[in-house]
């Protein structure tokens, strides 16, 4: 008996329908107790007080036994985690148990059939998606619809098929096993298992983010959700310097329009840092004075960046509005004009799939995507001498710690110092 929660079937005079109801019954000790009805009634003489559960032999007159116990299960349950939840907030579990256990004397096996629905965990994703789709970046919508495929693709992994009740800490720990070593990337032309360690934190970022909400919607339960802990690993990243970024700026690609547009909303990134869904949406009442006033569709922070000359020219070319186009498409025409402008370097990228270690080497244009802005742009600034605080009031850093991982900017200003130090000497030329 969990909590000292149990069904019962209280004694006492029988309804007109020969029936008693089933209630719930929370002992908080020898002498306080407090009993609430689930709705649901039977023949006493079919209700068996040892296991506390319904007769097999009740005739079907009487109602679908399977059917009303799976009913009286969800009522247990949800007594259950109401006591354990008053108790962790310090609550008087009697008192909240009688204020929000609901008092169902209408309660059918049709309507629990349409609870059930109602706490289907994909229905209710696609739900939360829906109420994020006007907050939120369809980038994001596709991250949170990424969760949803994750946790089908477990559930066809284990054969379990996840519900509410099941987010626990096995469940956690399962998850993210499944998701570090066995969930298979179909997109690729060998076959890969385990997601890198950054995937896998944005899974559960918004795995908690959505139980939250479902929670504050009182959909389910308030339960502790502190062992789903985010994941996060520090990668490689790359920036081009300025030289770079002027190669691709002097490009001729008049006779492709598709790389033409694209190399110059990267520049245009690249001089702003600003992030993709804010440089790539750029309209003409946002340039004023030869500055340009954005609100970060990613923070709702707003910021103002005064515009270099170059800048202003690109958006002048068209018109002050910047072309649509998605990020994916951007990212695969990226490369190709960062092959054009020459940058061949071989570059070694390193980051974790599972346990595993991965390095891979490719030329740099092969990294270089719609972020690489970005941190192009932070970076530059940064060893160009530009204070970090009016930096980070454009890249929307909080803390200078923060930032200075953004671009590994410690490593950079010691090589820097060093580099400096080192021009003013020869040592294999001086003479013993």
């Amino acid at each position: 008996m969990a909590n000292g929660i149990k069904l019962i079937v209280k004694k006492g005079p029988l309804r007109e329908d020969g029936k008693r109801l089933i209630s719930v019954q929370y002992c908080h000790s020898d002498t306080q107790r407090v009993v609430k009805s689930t709705g649901m009634a039977i023949p006493p003489q079919y209700w068996n007080r040892k296991s506390c559960s319904i007769s097999k032999d009740m005739p079907a007159e009487y109602g679908d036994v399977e059917e009303m116990e799976e009913c009286l299960t969800i009522k247990l349950r949800k007594a259950e985690d109401m006591v354990k939840y008053a108790k962790k907030m310090g609550l008087d579990p009697m008192n909240f148990l009688s204020i929000n256990f609901p008092l169902a004397d209408d309660w059918t096996i049709k309507e629990m059939k349409a609870k059930k629905k109602d706490l289907d965990v994909y229905n209710n994703i696609d739900d939360y998606i829906n109420e994020r789709r006007s907050e939120v970046k369809k980038c994001t919508l596709n991250v949170i619809g990424m969760m949803k495929r994750h946790l089908y693709e477990y559930e066809t992994f284990s054969a379990i098929k996840p519900t509410f009740d099941s987010f626990d800490f096995d469940f956690y720990q399962g998850f993210v096993r499944f998701l570090t070593h066995e969930y298979i990337l179909t997109r690729k032309k060998k076959i890969v298992k385990g997601l890198r360690i950054n995937s896998i934190g944005k899974t559960l970022k918004w795995l908690k983010s959505f139980l939250k909400n479902r929670m504050n919607k009182n959909i389910i339960p308030q339960r502790d959700l502190s062992f789903i802990r985010g994941m996060e690993e520090d990668v490689d990243a790359i920036y081009l310097n300025w030289r770079e970024i002027a190669a691709m700026y002097s490009l001729d690609l008049s006779y492709d329009p598709m790389l033409d547009k694209v190399r110059d909303l990267f520049v245009l990134g690249c001089l702003t840092g600003f992030r993709f869904s804010d440089y790539s949406t750029v309209k003409p009442e946002e340039f004023r004075d030869g500055m340009l006033f954005i609100k970060q569709t990613k923070t709702g922070d707003r910021v103002v960046v005064p515009l270099r000359p170059e800048a202003q020219a690109i958006l002048e070319k068209y018109n002050m509005e910047m072309p649509q186009i998605s990020n994916p498409e951007f990212n695969f025409y990226i490369k190709i004009v960062a092959r054009l402008a020459g940058l061949d370097e071989k570059i070694k990228v390193s980051y974790k799939r599972g346990n595993t270690m991965v390095e891979e080497i490719r030329p740099k244009h092969d990294w270089v995507m719609s972020h690489t802005c970005r941190r192009s742009f932070c970076t530059n600034e940064f060893l160009d001498g530009t204070p970090i605080t009016l930096i980070m009031a454009i890249s929307g850093h909080k803390t200078e710690k923060a930032f200075r991982k953004y671009i590994k900017a410690d490593n950079l200003e010691k090589a820097q110092m060093i580099r400096k130090l080192w021009g003013s000497r020869s040592p294999l030329s001086q003479t013993a």
